[in-house]
């Protein structure tokens, strides 16, 4: 996210559950990141300078196969297309709400596909 107080909300957040949070505030600093970094699931604001969240999800999904996409946005306007690179697309209105129940579907659909695979 490149709206930094959200960005340090979020990790803090996230942090006090028990995760262990990697920040970025561009879409290429979280690809290089996420290049020497394993992680779990990517959350992606759409609107940031340089990448959009969609173009990010589309590399991330490169490095990453696995790792499930959140995607954020400040508007609900964001195109269809642009949706189809998240897993999930939530808001920052309901951000609150919502992403920790998506994180937790995320996860337990990851862990799902790989008791499949046993």
């Amino acid at each position: 996210d490149d709206n930094q107080d959200l960005l340090e909300c979020e990790k803090a957040f996230l942090e006090s559950l028990g995760y262990t949070v990697l920040t970025a505030s561009s879409g290429r600093k979280g690809l290089d990141l996420a290049s020497v970094h394993s992680v779990d699931v990517v959350i992606v604001d759409y609107v940031m300078p340089e990448m959009n969240g969609q173009e990010v999800a589309i590399e991330m999904e490169r490095l990453r196969p696995h790792a499930p996409i959140i995607t954020l946005s400040g508007t609900a306007d964001v195109p269809e297309q642009s949706l189809k690179s998240a897993d999930v697309f939530i808001t920052k209105s309901l951000l609150a709400s919502q992403l920790l129940p998506a994180i937790a579907q995320l996860q337990a659909d990851l862990f799902d596909r790989h008791a499949g695979q046993d």
